[in-house]
């Protein structure tokens, strides 16, 4: 698998230095304050927090047409504003299949996937952990009240 250089880098650092590692992944499209919430815990898991965002065309598949609003490079940029993550990468366009998820998770052997209360697959998830010696943990509980996609909504009809 070809790895981003600053990520590689990173693992080079973990290897030598012990280091655990939490990944988190998403789309991380409009930014709120749940999601801050969600990243700051998932940063107290270990010492090095690496995010791996969805790709544009991942995106749409996943949300739709409309989606996202913005690229990967804004989403990115506007992710590493916040100085959470150690390093965020792009995913490939099939992260969803199997092989290449499983691929990533062997290359990258994450000691912890953090996700929220409400991720879908948390089974998969969990089985595909545990085979590399990691695991899953919910460390943000699920605000229905806040989301970027009631965000979006919003926006919408503020605009009609």
């Amino acid at each position: 698998m070809n790895l981003p250089e600053e990520l590689s880098n990173i693992l080079r650092i973990r290897e030598q230095s012990h280091s655990q590692l939490t990944l988190v992944t998403g789309v991380f499209d409009v930014l709120h304050q749940e999601h801050r919430r969600f990243l700051q815990a998932a940063k107290q898991l270990s010492k090095i927090l690496v995010v791996g965002l969805e790709s544009d065309q991942r995106v749409r598949e996943m949300k739709g047409k409309d989606r996202p609003i913005h690229s990967i490079s804004e989403r990115q940029a506007n992710l590493q504003a916040w100085g959470l993550a150690d390093v965020i990468f792009t995913l490939p366009d099939d992260f969803g299949q199997a092989t290449v998820r499983r691929q990533i998770l062997q290359t990258i052997k994450p000691d912890y996937l953090a996700v929220s209360s409400h991720t879908p697959f948390l089974a998969v998830k969990r089985a595909e952990l545990k085979a590399i010696g990691g695991q899953v943990k919910i460390v943000h509980q699920f605000n229905p009240q806040v989301s970027s996609t009631k965000l979006i909504r919003k926006t919408k009809k503020q605009k009609e």
